[in-house]
């Protein structure tokens, strides 16, 4: 009987390696980070954004998981992830020229936006500094939120069509974001959530806490699972979800691991949940 090869062994291997640590991961996580649902939520938006409670929605007097603009970034991640997921399947080209120039243009309204609320910070939080360096205009939480969310469909039009790529053993070649149609769809579908988003009602804004939290497992898992059928030299290899569980969930640990190693490390540093301290008001 011929013996299995190295790489067979090395993938055997790790099925009896990869459970056990999934599980120590996903406990550890859940004694350290904080009690409640939400609370759960604040320990994933911990790891990836500022946190800072003026630049952040509020259900009921609490502040979100992530601040506007990382809500309208990883929601927006989300939505374009479920979008493509049902409407392309495994098809792993990337979008079309035009499509990704209009990709760029949000992705540059975010930058833009986002240098401008941070020169704002700076002046907030240290007064007489950079003064002389006059703002393009006031920052706005509907501006952070809509280019947030712009930011979060190119995120996903690029992810989505690697992943599927990296992982299935005939990917279709097709574009995932297959052009102006679906874009707009796209497009108009976050427009309507970033519109009752801005309404600030806390029975849109929980949801949305669960959904752009979401939104970062997602994207990390993916990232995470394509550099783990890498590693392991699996690449183009799967046929069904169910040959893909083993990456996805390798994926999903290694996602789970950075985010306790960040909040320990923050919380070390900061002693909080909450925002890093800038004595903002």
């Amino acid at each position: 009987m011929q013996k299995p090869d190295l790489k067979n062994r090395l993938a055997h291997l790790t099925k009896w390696i990869i459970l056990p640590a999934a599980i120590l991961v996903i406990v550890a996580w859940l004694i350290i980070a904080p009690p409640g649902l939400l609370g759960k939520a604040d320990a994933i938006g911990y790891a990836v954004c500022h946190r800072i409670d003026a630049r952040s929605f509020h259900i009921d007097g609490r502040q979100m998981p992530l601040c506007v603009r990382c809500s309208g970034t990883f929601t927006a991640a989300a939505v374009g992830v479920i979008f493509q997921a049902i409407l392309s399947g495994r098809r792993a080209g990337f979008p079309t020229r035009k499509v990704i120039i209009v990709l760029g243009i949000f992705a540059l309204a975010f930058a833009l936006d986002g240098a401008n609320s941070y020169l704002a910070l700076i002046k907030e939080v240290t007064p007489g500094r950079l003064d002389q360096i006059p703002n393009l205009y006031s920052p706005q939480h509907w501006l952070r939120l809509l280019t947030g969310s712009g930011m979060g469909l190119g995120m996903a039009a690029a992810v989505f069509p690697i992943f599927n790529q990296t992982i299935w053993k005939a990917p279709d070649l097709r574009p995932a974001l297959a052009g102006w149609r679906q874009l707009g769809v796209l497009v108009g579908i976050m427009l309507l959530l970033d519109l009752a988003i801005l309404s600030e009602q806390p029975f849109i804004l929980y949801p949305i806490a669960f959904i752009s939290t979401a939104g970062v497992i997602t994207l990390l898992t993916m990232i995470f699972s394509m550099l783990w059928v890498m590693l392991m030299q699996q690449e183009n290899s799967c046929e069904t979800l169910r040959c893909a569980w083993l990456p996805l969930l390798a994926g999903f640990t290694i996602a789970l691991l950075m985010i306790l190693g960040i909040d320990l490390a923050r919380l070390s540093l900061t002693g909080t949940w909450g925002a890093f301290p800038l004595g903002h008001p």
